[in-house]
């Protein structure tokens, strides 16, 4: 049986973990879930390494909120950097569920935004740990996760470019 981690944050304005955990029900099963809450964003990446090397995970979905001031911004690079060391010393994928605060005009945007991309990549990772060759039938395809897609350039009228 695969085992899901989900670490999300007290910091965060919006409750994306239970969002994960409600779509990865509905997307299948076969899994077992581990949840792990963190102060803030630069807790994820121990906590991540936490639920690979104490629980079993097979792969962790970490979300977290930066606010909206420069300091935040850096707080989220730094964390983003720390993820990406786990995932290289683990050889295990975290999927990165980040909602900065200023991505939406309004408190009800900013739900939306964060309960779509939550949903999204946790479809994602059930993917990744099930079947990664439906990941492979979207390369190329503009997919973005609480947005609208944006297309592939491949599929529009490209002419005049040189090699």
């Amino acid at each position: 049986m695969k085992k899901f981690g989900v670490v999300d944050t007290t910091f965060a304005r919006y409750d994306m973990g239970s969002s994960i955990i409600d779509e990865l029900k509905a997307t299948g099963t076969g899994y077992t879930i581990a949840r792990y809450t963190v102060p803030g964003i630069k807790d994820i990446p121990v906590a991540a390494k936490k639920l690979f090397e104490e629980r079993g995970c097979d792969i962790v979905i970490a979300c977290g909120m930066p606010g909206p001031k420069a300091v935040d911004k850096i707080s989220a690079q730094v964390a983003s950097m720390g993820i990406m060391e786990v995932q290289l010393r683990t050889n295990r994928h975290i999927i990165e569920v980040f909602v900065h605060e200023d991505e939406a005009s309004s408190p009800a945007e900013l739900a939306w935004i964060s309960d779509r991309r939550a949903r999204e990549h946790a479809v994602n990772a059930y993917n990744l740990v099930f079947d990664p060759s439906k990941l492979t039938a979207y390369a190329g395809k503009g997919l973005r996760q609480g947005y609208e897609d944006v297309g592939s350039v491949s599929e529009s009228k490209v002419s005049g470019i040189r090699h």
